[in-house]
């Protein structure tokens, strides 16, 4: 590199940086209708401190193609939710599968297009060779199944499959001081968004993945901490959650459990194909190679929900109990050893960390 570019110097080195990356790297955005200029522009502008070869592409005739495809052989056009029902209709499942594989059928196009342009753009660049494509799907999304197979979290390789969103956030403030791309920290500032259905406004998509998968990125993170690290299954999550939230009512940590461990058993089938990652960290769900748990769960998990269940109407019942005692003491201080009774948070009885 040095005998094609020069050697870098104190003065030139990010110029001369920029173009090789120009040569090795390429980054496309891969636009439909339901994209957000907000969004657009901000993987224009990393793209451009970086100094990668750019481009932006309309997939709406590819994945239009599909559904005209569709359409043309039963007859029936699927419609977003959005398009669907009128205001206060709840929806159905048929009206749920339309809104999903339309969504899906977005994502899907991405990879095929990714790997087209990956073959031909050396041929279009009078150069030798094929690219590799690297995917960017984080291992929350993974642990969640928050993310479709085949789509383009689907690569050759990924740098972040292992890394959670805390911890990438992290990492991508640290490289916007470290080596100058101020687009990365709207990125971090960003909400996360699929961008897969139709949208409102100018602005930020109005979808966003806390809203759509109903669990922030931080509680996925404390998941995914427990159940590779720690080998927690339902019941021994809500033992320790009941005591690390304390914030939280025992009946409002129980639902969260049970809503992971549901999603997780449905799409755990889906880490079977993920892309191989750089492992950073020990909490990765990729079955291939990092957890080899089964990937065929009953996610309906009957005894171990149900136990759950009971670990939150125990820990509901003690904690009254304390705050009962706490109101008939009537000098205005707590009742006798209430404040050793309770773990950190202030709300669980110190009993629930051994259940």
């Amino acid at each position: 590199l040095a005998g094609v570019e020069g050697r870098p110097t104190p003065e030139n080195e990010v110029a001369v940086a920029r173009r090789i990356a120009n040569c090795v790297f390429h980054t496309c955005y891969m636009a439909s209708e339901n994209s957000s200029a907000a969004t657009r522009a901000r993987a224009r502008g990393v793209a451009e401190e970086i100094g990668a070869y750019h481009l932006c592409i309309d997939i709406d005739e590819v994945s239009g193609a599909v559904v005209r495809s569709f359409t043309s052989v039963t007859g029936k056009v699927p419609q977003f939710l959005s398009m669907g029902k009128g205001d206060g209709e709840s929806p159905g499942a048929d009206e749920r599968a339309q809104d999903l594989a339309l969504q899906n059928v977005q994502a899907r196009s991405r990879m095929v297009l990714a790997y087209f342009y990956a073959q031909l753009l050396p041929w279009h660049r009078q150069r030798g060779g094929f690219l590799l494509v690297l995917g960017s799907g984080n291992v929350d999304e993974a642990l969640r199944g928050y993310l479709t197979k085949y789509d383009c979290s689907s690569a050759d390789l990924n740098p972040i499959g292992a890394i959670s969103k805390t911890d990438l956030k992290r990492m991508l403030l640290w490289a916007a001081g470290e080596y100058g791309y101020p687009t990365l920290r709207e990125i971090v500032r960003a909400p996360p968004t699929a961008e897969l259905r139709p949208t409102e406004g100018d602005g930020e998509h109005t979808q966003q993945d806390e809203v759509d998968m109903r669990m922030t990125y931080e509680e996925l993170g404390v998941f995914g901490v427990l159940r590779k690290i720690h080998r927690c299954g339902p019941v021994s999550m809500m033992r320790r959650l009941v005591a690390q939230w304390g914030h939280l009512k025992a009946t409002a940590v129980a639902d969260k459990v049970k809503r992971f461990f549901r999603y997780y058993g449905i799409n755990r089938h889906k880490s079977c194909v993920l892309t191989p990652s750089y492992h950073a960290e020990q909490y990765s769900p990729d079955d291939n190679r990092f957890d080899l748990r089964q990937f065929l769960y009953n996610w309906g998990w009957d005894w171990q929900f149900q136990k759950v269940d009971e670990i939150a109407a125990q820990a509901s019942q003690e904690a009254s109990q304390v705050d009962d005692g706490a109101l008939l003491n009537g000098d205005g201080k707590r009742g006798r050893g209430a404040g050793d009774h309770l773990t950190r948070g202030g709300s669980a009885p110190k009993k629930a960390r051994t259940w």
